[in-house]
């Protein structure tokens, strides 16, 4: 596999990002995260009711000649991005509907095979001033893998732990980037039109790498990428040709902290954990022979048994065996996991027996 040199990571390549990423070696890069330009094609400026100015993005970046020219432009820096991602690698591409639909038939022409869309729905949109629109409160992202059967990175278990144990959904409610995280300049003004907020791209790049992968953006602006991938404990590379965006991104980078413990920062699959059986935690004493468990509702319950294994009973009879199977046959479903399903009581509250497998395990750690 390719590897990076040293001078390649951990810094913003000044250049045409086409240019620049034909430039890095093939299959070098673990996750790609771009927000190219949106082609907004807006026409006049925008006043809110009192007559002020609204901040709109005016530079020259984001103008095309035509959907043709933005086209091609799309087209080239997707496979540019392509060709230096890894195998196991995946793309993250964030736009509006004035070019989203564009960029998503153009990545899959090229090839990119797509995992999910995601919905940043903003707690704090922006109004429609002249009421000539719905609102428009959101901006999607693909996601996707290099190709159709690649293996690709997804950290379900950390979303999951993001979200209270709950399974992250594909819309996400986050607020824009305001407040002390906008980047201003010494005259008040925004500093990039554009900056997204670091929580989105906190949970980009925890959903879809690990510590010490190598993270490129090669629409960096004023670097959130890098400086959230930098608390993450990833390398990072931007790109970016204005050298007003480059100031301030290696400004705000070289202010950000590293977490002081690595050990912090992976998340790896409970899969990956060691197996703990059952009932280890009977033999640990940590429940006890009889001891009641219910399923999260008490619509069921089973006993444990000294051998770890449960028994229960339902109006097709008494049932005997494993955790899972106990809590299948008790609910008459195909499958059961035992361990989300089973809770036992301790201090007044029910909670499920995975927390004594999770104590187990950092036993033996």
């Amino acid at each position: 596999m390719p590897i990076l040199s040293p001078d390649r990571v951990n810094r913003i390549l000044v250049g045409d990002c086409i240019a620049e990423m034909n430039a890095l070696p093939a299959e070098s890069v673990d996750l790609v995260f771009a927000d190219p330009p949106y082609n907004l094609q807006l026409g006049g400026e925008l006043l809110r009711p009192n007559h002020t100015r609204v901040d709109g993005v005016e530079e020259d970046w984001d103008k095309f000649h035509d959907f043709a020219t933005y086209d091609r432009f799309t087209r080239d820096w997707l496979s540019a991005a392509r060709r230096i991602l890894k195998p196991t690698g995946s793309l993250w591409v964030i736009g509006s509907y004035h070019n989203i639909f564009r960029v998503g038939a153009a990545l899959q022409d090229i090839g990119f095979w797509v995992l999910n869309d995601i919905v940043w729905r903003k707690t704090n949109p922006m109004p429609n001033f002249r009421g000539t629109r719905f609102t428009n409160a959101h901006e999607t992202l693909i996601w996707c893998s290099r190709e159709r059967d690649a293996r690709y990175r997804f950290n379900y278990d950390a979303m999951k732990a993001l979200n209270e144990e709950l399974q992250m959904r594909s819309d996400w409610l986050l607020p824009i980037c305001g407040g002390p995280e906008r980047l201003r300049d010494d005259d008040g003004r925004k500093a990039h039109p554009t900056q997204k907020p670091e929580a989105l791209l906190y949970r980009v790049i925890m959903s879809s790498s690990r510590p010490g992968d190598v993270v490129l953006d090669p629409f960096f602006g004023t670097g959130t990428t890098g400086a959230v991938a930098k608390r993450l404990g990833r390398k990072w590379i931007g790109i970016e040709r204005d050298a007003s965006y480059v100031a301030t991104a290696e400004a705000r980078i070289a202010a950000t902290e590293e977490a002081p413990d690595p050990d912090l920062l992976d998340a790896p699959p409970k899969r990956q954990a060691p197996r703990i059986p059952f009932g280890w935690l009977v033999e640990r004493g940590l429940l006890r022979p009889g001891t009641m468990l219910v399923d999260q509702r008490r619509r069921v319950a089973a006993r444990v048994r000294a051998d770890g294994t449960l028994i229960g009973e339902n109006a097709l009879g008494r049932h005997h065996g494993s955790i899972h199977q106990v809590g299948a046959a008790l609910t008459g479903l195909p499958a059961c996991n035992g361990w989300t399903f089973w809770h036992y009581e301790e201090a007044g509250q029910w909670k499920p027996i995975d927390l004594l497998r999770e104590r187990v395990r950092s036993e033996m750690n």
